[in-house]
């Protein structure tokens, strides 16, 4: 059987390449989805009226310098008496974080409700450190709903506020009277929060019927409020309730129309497999036919009709969701006033800046959808779900600067965006099928300042290993040991530079992940070995999908362990189809699992692995080919018994922090490394965990031209690691494609080549030598940049500021920028303009004028010009197939290496080239960022060292201040000679010097050109690791 399996699949591995198309009947729509019908355009709003009980209110109030014995007995304390038990772990076992600064109840008011009865909610504020404010509303009277902060959020960075004042609607009516009319004043309240000086000093308006948040900056209340809650009243909460008798007459009246779709296309034929689209496999060779996909699934509801279809059981295609607890969906409406533009909710093929929904102005016909799932051969400008999910909306407006909402709940999620078109602003409307009502307002009011309080709730990027910025060569598959050798060998010969050689899935034993393929690579260890001992690592893949075979270890070690999720009864272990085959899947979102995964990657277990092999984590949404929508059914059970639909959303960044963890507890004593894995599934905080990929791209210039978009929505969300596969998956490239690709994918941050099987092998030297010297031409100046580089994902560690950076990050008053997608920023130094359409001779690039811009190649000022600071050029620049437009900002210093090396540890103490570029001023300042470029020291020990270099040509001065970690202070002068500068360039020198002096070699020779206004420092003598003064005379 076994054998037959292969055989047919050979016969049909070319199907992906016939056509680029989804196939739209394996996923749903709004409309086919029964918790987003109901709530959107209002359809159930009757049902759901809210009031605040002011009666029902609390202040709960922190002693500053109490212990953390007498927090907890107080928080305690007071839980008791107003919630009615032993306290918040009681009333709420999973919330962790600063306790709640007000509580009380909210009463659905509706004539008439969803259970026919009264409804009551839990509502609790919690004001914390930097203007952060939390808003949780959950159920009374049941077993709290499960969340997983203890998994996503990074409690012990989230503080309390320092000082908080609840305002009673009887008092201070001064404060209320400044944002609310003098009439409405008794039926508002609100919660004034900061820190030490009135640092961060927010107020949080509360209107109690019918219930609304309006957050308010307290410097400027008179601007408005930069976020609201429920003004829409849009709010619901569909609170659990027994199937009553009504209920399931409803769905048996139902139920017969959809179980007729359970039957199979054709019953009669053999199924012997499942592709990656999900359509069955036979056993005579053929396979299942795409369905046509039907235009209405639902009829259009009215205003006043009530859709009670799907809310005990629903069915999609042949797959049925037994739905044991019902209805349980919550959502509200979050506005954002005054501001035009608004970003985030990846991972989406579409636009940066999110687009209209709904409304005679609507893009897209369909919410936003979030769910993580693998779709094969996805379409672009979508608003269909894709293979991650961050919850996180930022507003960006000159008016109310930059905010953001993250709504931290994990099931699936549909997010409509709507706009009038005048200055009313934005308005987002989020629908998610269970959990809570649980959000983060983050108040800015910069770019930086959110991003700060954005990495205080899911943390920052640790600085990846040097070797994982530089370049990374993958395919499905290399064929053997000897293939590998023969394409190293080829990079090596051609001088190009590369850092890691990927294998993926066929090099294991018929797809056992852990296990190589003994005819095809029988000494994996020493193949990696050589491959280290020239500067490079090697990578392979390991999915979640475990082959069921009882003489796999893997398998049945963790069947006797008990260790994979089960069915909907929560007895026998689950049953997928993927790569291998039957699958089952291990349960990560329990932390016995993840440890045994992370145990997995010993040296001892993983046979053939090394210290130089690290991981590539696919299929994790999880993918199961057989699957409804080609994932798990909802109602799965974990191992604590708790649904699928609870926990989906994070099967991804949990499978990845497991392998993260397992290379980390793999390190000998002798060992140190940092850990490298690459996901293409992910949540909010996944930035925590290695890097991530847009996914099965094609060799499509449509593709080329989103991969920026898609990555910015990437980084909007704070993930800066990512990636899209140079020359695209599915399909063939061309040369000229090939290089517009490579040129594009050296300014993204991870940088890696993929191909499918199927497409034409596409080494770089297979394009021609014309081609092939452009192409390493592009990867050289990658390599070259990597101080740069990895200076900027220190930043990113440090401040939780994106790397790759949308226009507006940098330039948050140019509201012209604010929607620009076709370039961007590295770091606050670099503007890439990707050429992304054939043919292309010039460029059109807009340079915000506020700064001075020089071209990388020639050096050269951009001549732009305007009126005022927020004024933009719009310049058409050059950009034939040898130039790709990138432009150094004016006022910054960008280290270089310029020695040509074949891969980056090779580079490691090779002397720095410093590129100052000046400002209108003839002022220029940067930072680069030393460790030994692999190891855990900086962040342990302290093994580091960062140099501030600062130019004044006015003044004829240029030095560096360096800061040395304490683990590097003992040996820093032995460290000196291998961080030297060689040489530093200037950039906008009006005329040239007559001497230049200072380091250890007295007078610095020095070349000007005063064509290209370029100054040139020839061996200044002068270590990065040491301060040192140059004089300009």
């Amino acid at each position: 059987r076994r054998s037959h399996l292969a055989a047919v699949l050979l016969c049909l591995l070319g199907y992906s390449s016939l056509g680029m198309a989804v196939d739209r009947s394996k996923f749903r729509t709004c409309s086919q989805t029964s918790f987003c019908r109901r709530h959107r355009e209002n359809h159930s709003s009757r049902l759901y009226q809210y009031r605040l009980d002011l009666q029902s209110i609390h202040f709960h109030v922190m002693e500053k310098n109490s212990s953390e014995a007498d927090k907890a007995s107080l928080w305690k304390s007071l839980s008791k008496r107003i919630l009615g038990h032993g306290g918040a772990d009681d009333a709420d076992p999973y919330v962790q974080g600063p306790p709640p600064t007000l509580t009380g109840l909210l009463h659905n008011t509706a004539p008439e409700t969803s259970t026919g009865k009264e409804e009551t909610l839990h509502w609790s504020v919690h004001a914390m450190a930097d203007g952060l404010v939390r808003m949780r509303i959950t159920e009374t009277g049941m077993p709290a709903r499960v969340t997983y902060d203890e998994l996503i959020l990074t409690a012990d960075a989230m503080a309390p506020a320092e000082h908080a004042l609840w305002i009673r609607p009887e008092e201070h009516s001064g404060v209320l009277s400044q944002v609310v009319a003098q009439d409405q004043v008794s039926n508002h309240m609100a919660l004034q929060y900061g820190d030490a000086n009135d640092q961060h000093g927010m107020l949080l308006l509360i209107r109690l019927d019918p219930f609304a948040v309006y957050l308010y900056r307290e410097s400027d209340l008179n601007a408005g409020p930069i976020v609201s809650m429920g003004v829409a009243d849009m709010m619901h909460f569909e609170v659990r309730r027994p199937k009553d008798g009504e209920a399931a007459k409803e769905e048996e009246e139902i139920a017969p129309e959809e179980k007729e779709e359970e039957t199979e296309e054709n019953p009669e034929k053999e199924i012997v497999g499942y592709w990656e689209d999900g359509l069955a496999i036979y056993a005579d060779g053929t396979r299942e036919e795409r369905k046509e996909v039907k235009e209405e699934e639902h009829r259009h509801l009215t205003e006043t009709e009530l859709d009670r279809d799907g809310l005990w059981e629903e069915s999609f295609g042949s797959h049925h969701d037994s739905k044991p607890y019902g209805p349980m969906s919550v959502g509200i409406d979050i506005s954002f006033p005054r501001s035009s533009h608004v970003f985030g909710l990846p991972e989406h093929a579409s636009s940066l800046e999110l687009k209209a929904t709904l409304g005679e102005r609507a893009h897209y016909s369909d919410p936003y959808r979030l769910y993580n799932l693998d779709v094969f051969e996805y379409e672009l400008d979508e608003t269909m779900a894709l293979y991650g999910y961050v919850p996180l909306v930022v507003s960006q407006s000159v008016a109310t600067g930059t905010c953001g909402v993250f709504w931290f709940n994990p099931t699936e999620t549909f997010v409509d965006v709507m706009s009038d078109g005048s200055d009313n602003g934005k308005t987002t409307h989020w629908i998610s099928e269970s959990g809570i009502i649980d959000t983060f307002l983050l108040p800015g009011p910069t770019p930086g300042d959110m991003y700060r309080q954005y990495a205080i709730l899911t943390g920052t990027a640790p600085v990846p290993p040097m070797f994982s910025l530089g370049y990374h060569q993958c395919r499905w598959n290399y064929k053997d040991e000897r293939d590998v050798y023969q394409v190293h060998s080829k990079f090596e010969e051609l001088d190009y530079p590369y850092d890691v050689l990927w294998l993926d899935i066929e090099h294991t034993d018929g797809k056992r992940y852990f296990t190589w393929d003994e005819n095809l690579f029988p000494h994996p260890a020493e193949m990696q070995q050589k491959l280290a001992s020239q500067g490079r690592r090697m990578v392979t893949i390991i999915d979640p999908h475990i082959k069921r075979d009882d003489g796999y270890p893997i398998h049945k070690e963790a069947t006797s362990k008990g260790l994979y999720i089960k069915d909907k009864d929560g007895k026998k272990d689950y049953d997928g189809w993927c790569w291998p085959g039957s699958s089952s899947y291990l349960d990560f979102t329990n932390s016995k699992v993840r440890s045994w995964w992370a145990d997995q990657f010993g040296y001892n277990k993983y046979q053939g692995s090394t210290s130089t092999l690290f991981t590539w984590n696919d299929m994790n949404e999880p993918s199961v080919f057989n699957g409804p929508e080609v994932t798990m059914q909802k109602d799965l059970r974990n191992l604590d018994g708790v649904e699928q639909r609870e926990w989906h959303n994070l099967y991804g960044i949990l499978f990845q922090r497991a392998t993260g963890e397992g290379q980390i507890r793999r390190n000998q004593p002798d060992e140190d490394v940092r850990p490298f894995v690459l996901t293409r599934s992910f949540f909010a905080g996944s930035q925590r965990y290695g890097a991530i990929w847009t996914g099965d791209n094609a060799a499509e210039w449509s593709h080329l031209e989103i991969a920026s978009p898609m990555l910015l929505s990437l980084n909007v969300a704070a993930l800066s690691f990512v990636g899209a596969d140079v020359g695209g998956f599915f399909g063939n490239t061309d040369a000229e494609l090939m290089t517009r690709w490579m040129q594009a994918g050296a300014y993204q941050p991870f940088f890696r080549g993929h191909a499918h099987h199927d497409s034409n092998r596409r080494e770089p030297w297979l394009f021609g030598d014309e081609t092939m010297v452009r192409l390493r031409r592009a990867a050289m100046a990658r390599y070259a940049l990597l101080p740069f580089w990895y200076t900027v994902f220190r930043e990113a560690e440090a401040t939780g500021m994106p790397v790759m950076r949308t226009m507006w990050m940098q330039y948050p008053q140019v509201e012209s920028l604010f929607a620009t997608e076709d370039q961007y920023m590295i770091g606050s130094c670099l503007l890439v303009k990707p050429v992304t359409a054939p043919n292309v001779v010039q460029s059109t690039v807009q340079f915000p004028i506020v700064d001075t811009w020089y071209d990388v190649d020639t050096m050269k000022v951009i001549s732009a010009s305007g009126k005022g600071e927020k004024a933009v050029a719009t310049i058409t620049v050059k950009s034939d197939i040898d130039k790709i437009p990138v432009y150094q900002r004016g006022g910054s210093v960008i280290p270089r290496k310029l020695r040509l090396r074949r891969s980056a540890m090779l580079m490691k103490n090779d002397p720095y080239t410093l590129y100052v570029a000046l400002d209108k001023d003839e002022v220029a300042s940067g930072n680069l960022y030393m460790d030994d470029e692999e190891s855990f020291g900086y962040g342990r020990r302290g093994e580091f060292a960062e140099a501030s270099f600062s130019a004044d040509l006015k003044n004829g001065s240029i030095s560096n201040a360096v800061h040395v970690g304490p683990g590097w202070v003992p040996i820093v002068d032995g460290l000196k000679s291998h961080r030297m500068v060689e040489r530093i360039v200037i950039m906008g020198v009006k005329k040239s010097p007559k001497t230049i002096a200072g380091g250890e070699g007295g007078t610095i020779d020095f070349e000007y050109d005063s064509t290209s206004k370029v100054l040139v420092l020839r061996k200044p003598l002068v270590s990065a690791l040491e301060p040192w003064q140059i004089t300009i005379g």
